[in-house]
């Protein structure tokens, strides 16, 4: 199998969407790609645990592409050997009337990870620079002062918008978040096919939605955003990675090893030692338990 290097998928100078793959080779079947997976994602597994003991980094994982990309057969198999009490994952939909009473970074503020977690944002804070830059309507729900009608919404205010995430990440950042950001890149024709996918299998008719299609007809807007997003937030920090995502098993392999192999890198993160007074006593705890 071909081996994965992070390089080839970060993303740190200007980009432009159009140049960049939505397919990778890694040389090998499916079925071996699946068993690397499963392997990756142990030894992911492994990591997070050890973190989760530690105590003092956290992970943001974020995961944002257009509809269809895969992201939850993403999320479910990446981290599938995670014991539970170490991850927890948030769907971002619609704002709600509480977070609509709150600045648009709240409601991912609160749902961000304790030290020791790993948190996934599937669909992210970046909603806020993509859906509403393509429906600018919806910034009137927010209620924001000096933005009364969509004519008030500028380069100036997103420029703003971009100001704020960066800056809210390099906080989280600075205090032990590890953040990791993928962009599923995924082409128009794939995303098409899987559509047509969940109308042609009964089974799979309920993920379709005519919104599916509207959303669709806004496809080179929605890539101009996340161009311009992609390039003013890929920081060294927090940076976003290009996840090629017409092929699922490749992106989700692609993925955990890009996790993998960035975090074996945090030699500091180890399982706490046991204080000397208890560990000089282990063969008494041994003794008294088997006394019972």
């Amino acid at each position: 199998m071909k081996d994965i290097k992070i390089e080839d998928f970060k993303i740190s100078s200007q980009i432009k969407i159009e140049d960049l793959p939505t397919t990778y080779d890694l040389d090998e079947s499916e079925k071996k790609i699946e068993k690397k997976l499963r392997k990756v994602s142990e030894d992911l597994a492994e990591i997070q645990n050890k973190m989760y003991a530690h105590g003092k980094y956290s992970v943001l994982f974020c995961i944002q592409g257009m509809d269809t990309a895969g992201k939850d057969s993403l999320i479910r198999e990446v981290f599938k050997e995670f014991n539970v009490r170490g991850i927890i994952a948030h769907s971002f939909k619609k704002p709600t009337d509480l977070e609509l009473k709150h600045d648009y970074l709240w409601r991912h503020i609160i749902a961000l990870p304790a030290r020791g977690k790993f948190g996934i944002f599937n669909r992210t804070h970046y909603e806020n620079v993509l859906v509403t830059r393509v429906h600018p309507e919806y910034l009137m729900y927010e209620n924001i002062p000096n933005v009364s009608s969509i004519e008030h919404v500028n380069e100036a205010f997103w420029e703003k918008r971009f100001n704020q995430i960066n800056n809210f990440e390099k906080r989280i950042a600075d205090n032990g978040t590890i953040i990791f950001k993928f962009f599923l890149n995924l082409s128009k024709e794939e995303q098409k096919n899987r559509l047509l996918r969940r109308l042609n299998k009964p089974s799979k008719n309920w993920k379709f939605s005519p919104d599916d299609l509207d959303e669709r007809e806004h496809w080179d807007t929605y890539q101009k955003c996340y161009e311009d997003a992609i390039n003013k937030t890929s920081k060294p920090h927090a940076p976003w990675y290009n996840l090629p995502a017409d092929d699922k098993p490749t992106a989700r392999y692609i993925v955990a090893k890009i996790l993998y192999d960035t975090l074996k890198e945090y030699t500091d993160i180890k399982e706490p030692e046991l204080p000397e007074s208890q560990k000089s006593n282990i063969d008494v705890y041994k003794a008294q338990l088997e006394s019972e």
